[in-house]
């Protein structure tokens, strides 16, 4: 990496020598409705703390606010208060629907952008959209309920509230003039056409750590004696901090407790409640608010009138300086927000290549501002929630037998990406792994960390399982760690000139006793065909894979068993670069060797139970799928197009020549089993035949069958769509696939967009939209399969098209489609904004780039959560990769052959 102002603090966050890295925008934006607030009787999370309580009841866990800043330990919390005048409630933290309220499940009903972010948190910027007249939270409730799963979602834009631009930009930066030091910038633009009011409260307070236990030590907060509007913080960890206010009006002051009163009937312990500014500026309560200046929350009030099209700038500083010996409000500090912000510049120059286009810059340095702000603070110790606080009532009977009971070892209390601070406020095993490849191209340091966080033993099952997420921690997502920690050891290896060995050896040890959870858990016969439940994609299949089936048996997973090869060949390739150093990992090379084998065997080509029943490859139509294998022991292939039956192809690995000569001991034990024991090696790829540059090829794969995957992969009519691989063929539309057992209809049709049916949930849909994460993993695969098989191998792509590519072309051809839903297309317009005319069109909305869970099969459009940078933020490593010029090049696929250089396997491997 380059050496710039950006990369030096990361240097120095490294070795320790400087903090660069404990304040950032670790606060939630969502904290109600969590499992972790949750003490009901019934485990009804959004219930039992809904969006009304939140305002007035103090969290146990985690904190949430809008455009919020805290300390990697979520001891001192900052963040804004907004009111136009209008609304019913002090906007303090975003708005949207539960899952029982959304007809599409959970969903944020507002309109934000995360526009930037270094890796240190040095600069940040957030852009927040506030309409001018009342904010309509009954509206989005009532629309969104009257609404079927068959129609779209009532959105903020549809309610009218941004009509002739009645609205403020709300933009707030953050800048560090060191490591104590922040510097902070509110920009409040009126949009409109008249003179408009608003409230600015910038809010200081404190995590609520001192009510669930006895002798706690409180913090507080005072108004300091000083020339200007001054809060003084005193923390028991920290010590002493200021926030220094710029031509504030009021200081106000509260404790950050619950208004018991309002909530629940009875008497609170005191009158200063952590909903004490709304009842200050909204409901004009004046005794609401402590009149000795002190409390453990505090705001800042500028009450503002805005002339049409003005930008009014506030500035405020919290540092560990006082007010007379700090340089507070002069040039100097307008000036340090400028210079980190030119070094943001520079530092993301360092990071993609020049060649890169100004809209393809802008996709994907929002994409990274987007994973760099969805870090969060997420505290949960599983023992303490069942078992209550000492200081709190007792939680209800049966706690100790219900959620999350077999995991009382876990203990959260550290900064993790997040898939989503709203939708997704915890985080995921599998999305954290895809973060991490893009979290790489940054902060090598920090995605090193993540991985190696899940594995520590307050995180890991004592059983070697990987925590899932809060709703059910022993899901199961897919065993995609491995080849995480390998991405992200090879993408530094590159950028640093030198690969991490101490972190591949840390995970490569506890990564051992998760593969063994994998193959004594998920093997129900010992036949090396895995059954891992839902495996993270939903409702997929024609059941829902966590739950008993309807029909007894259980399930052999195409997809499962896929992915468990996949890990095989991701731990052998880290054990043979483990043996470079230490010949002893060469026996475990080739355990992992005999596993995949073992797998691809049972998979391909080994009939089962000495020939009876199916193998989940069909040869008829040269396609994987799942086998439904019933109670006495009968055999039935789900004949099911999806995702489920591509994940096979991402089972490949290739061996350098080089590799093999500096591991003799490996390579006797591969020969010797390619020379006896053809029965495992025949129905897999050849792994003698030497291919392009003398490499190897381990693949479930061999390019015959390869060829017929694809066929069916490329084709428009099934996977193929404009923007990338479809998760369900579009041949379901008109054909779905349907199965009765016992009386009842089991059906699974293509949908492109939002499900229809509330299979698993209804919150997201692997039934026809487009997902990066195996989009992501596809394109990887098809590098690998040309940097074996080389020019000489080429498919037809599209199927049908009478044009003939290499895999590295069709990769890039793929990797094209998936960048296009950001890009502009040819008239300007960004697929992923769908047909919302406003953001198409409008220059204040135009650029704001919303990164989804999923996207539109056939349009782009996005779909799902709308800030769920965590893996979609995988575009800014294609792009990165991509180095493309020209975006309309690109958009035009006649052109693949000029850039297959570009998605070369080398540029993979990075």
């Amino acid at each position: 990496m380059e050496r710039t102002a950006e990369a030096a603090r990361l240097e120095e966050a490294r070795q320790r020598l400087k903090h660069w890295k404990r304040w950032g925008p670790f606060v939630s934006e969502r904290a109600w409705g969590s499992v972790r607030e949750d003490y009901s009787r019934d485990g009804r999370a959004w219930d039992y703390f809904p969006h009304d309580h939140a305002r007035s009841r103090a969290y146990r866990w985690n904190e949430d606010g809008l455009a919020g800043l805290c300390d990697r330990h979520q001891r001192i919390c900052f963040g804004l208060a907004l009111w136009n005048r209008h609304d019913p409630i002090l906007k303090e933290r975003l708005f949207g629907l539960t899952g029982s309220e959304g007809n599409h499940g959970e969903d944020v009903k507002e309109y934000y952008a995360y526009l930037d972010s270094t890796p240190t948190h040095s600069y940040m910027r957030f852009l927040y959209k506030y309409p001018q007249a009342p904010f309509p939270y009954a509206k989005l409730v009532e629309q969104n309920a009257r609404r079927g799963k068959h129609e779209p979602e009532y959105e903020l834009v549809d309610t009218g509230v941004f009509d002739d631009d009645r609205y403020f930009d709300v933009e707030v930066e953050y800048a560090k003039a060191d490591v104590e030091d922040v510097l902070v910038r509110i920009h409040v633009t009126n949009r409109g056409l008249e003179t408009a009011p608003i409230d600015i409260l910038p809010t200081v307070w404190f995590r609520n750590t001192w009510s669930w236990s006895q002798g706690v030590a409180r913090p507080s907060l005072r108004r300091e004696a000083a020339s200007y509007p001054v809060i003084a913080l005193e923390e028991p960890k920290y010590g002493r901090r200021w926030l220094h206010c710029s031509e504030a009006g009021d200081l106000l002051f509260t404790e950050n407790e619950t208004n018991t009163e309002r909530l629940f009937g009875y008497a609170s312990h005191t009158r200063f409640t952590k909903d004490a500014f709304h009842r200050w500026l909204v409901d004009g309560q004046r005794d609401a608010v402590n009149p000795e200046f002190r409390g453990t929350k505090a705001a800042a009030h500028y009450g503002l009138a805005v002339r049409p099209h003005e930008t009014v700038t506030l500035r405020l500083r919290l540092n560990d300086t006082p007010p007379e010996q700090v340089e507070t409000f002069n040039d100097r500090f307008d000036g340090t927000v400028r210079q980190r912000r030119r070094e943001a510049d520079e530092f993301y120059d360092s990071v993609f290549p020049a060649a890169l286009s100004d809209d393809a810059r802008t996709v994907a340095r929002q994409a990274c501002a987007g994973l760099l702000w969805s870090k969060q603070y997420y505290h949960y110790t599983v023992k303490d929630w069942i078992e209550g606080d000492p200081a709190q009532p007792a939680p209800p009977a049966g706690r100790d037998r219900g959620r999350n009971r077999e995991w009382t070892h876990l203990y959260n209390a550290d900064v993790i990406s997040m898939p989503d601070k709203w939708e997704y406020p915890w985080y995921a095993a599998w999305d954290l792994a895809f973060h991490c490849v893009a979290l790489a191209l940054v902060d090598a340091d920090f995605a090193k960390d993540q991985l190696t966080l899940l594995l520590r033993e307050w995180y890991m099952h004592p059983n070697g399982q990987l925590p899932a997420y809060e709703w059910g921690f022993g899901d199961v997502n897919p065993p995609v760690h491995a080849w995480a920690a390998w991405r992200v050891y090879k993408i530094e290896q590159k950028r640093r000139g030198t690969g991490d060995l101490e972190f591949l050896k840390r995970v490569f040890h506890k990564l051992l006793l998760n593969f063994t959870w994998w193959v004594n858990r998920k093997d129900a016969e010992g036949m090396n065909v895995f059954q891992g439940g839902f495996l993270g994609l939903d409702n997929i299949g024609v059941f829902d894979r966590s739950a008993p089936l309807p029909t007894g048996g259980h399930l052999e997973q195409s997809d499962g068993t896929s992915w468990m090869a996949m890990y095989s060949l991701n731990m052998l390739a880290i054990a043979l670069e483990l043996a470079r150093h230490d010949p002893a990992y060469e026996d475990v090379a080739s355990k992992f060797w005999e596993h995949f084998l073992n797998i691809a065997h049972a998979m391909s080509g080994g009939r089962l139970h000495g020939g009876h029943g199916h193998d989940l490859w069909d040869d008829e139509d040269g396609f994987f799928y799942d086998v439904l294998h019933s109670p006495d022991d009968g055999r039935m292939a789900l004949r099911i197009r999806s995702l489920v039956g591509l994940i096979p192809l991402l089972a490949v690995e290739t061996l350098e020549p080089e590799v093999l000569a500096r591991h003799e001991g490996f390579h006797r034990r591969l020969e010797w089993f390619i020379r006896h024991r053809p029965d495992l090696t025949g129905s897999v790829a050849c792994m003698r035949t030497p291919g392009h540059g003398e490499r190897r090829l381990l693949a479930i794969l061999e390019p015959e069958r390869l060829r017929r995957v694809l066929k069916v992969m490329l084709d428009e009519r099934e996977f193929l769509s404009p923007y990338g691989i479809r998760a369900l063929s579009r041949i379901h539309r008109d054909a779905p696939y349907g199965l009765r057992v016992n009386g009842t209809e089991y059906r699974v049709q293509y949908e492109p967009a939002e499900s229809t049916s509330g299979l698993f949930g209804g919150n997201s849909n692997w039934r026809g939209p487009i997902w990066f994460p195996i989009n992501f993993l596809l394109v990887e695969a098809l590098q690998k399969f040309h940097h074996y098989l080389g020019d000489g191998f080429t498919v037809e792509c599209p199927t049908g098209s009478g044009r003939m590519m290499t895999l590295a072309e069709v990769a890039a051809e793929i990797s094209r489609r998936l960048s296009s839903i950001f890009l502009e297309d040819g008239n300007g317009k960004r697929p992923v904004f769908g047909d919302v005319t406003r953001f198409q069109t409008d220059p204040n909305w135009h650029d704001l780039i919303p990164f989804h869970e999923y996207f539109h099969g056939e349009t782009g459009a996005g779909v799902g959560a709308s800030h769920q940078t965590g893996w979609t933020a995988l575009v800014a490593k294609l792009l990165q990769q991509s180095g493309a010029s020209n975006e309309s090049d690109r958009r035009t696929s006649g052109q693949t052959q000029q850039r297959s250089s570009r998605h070369s396997p080398e540029a993979v491997a990075v």
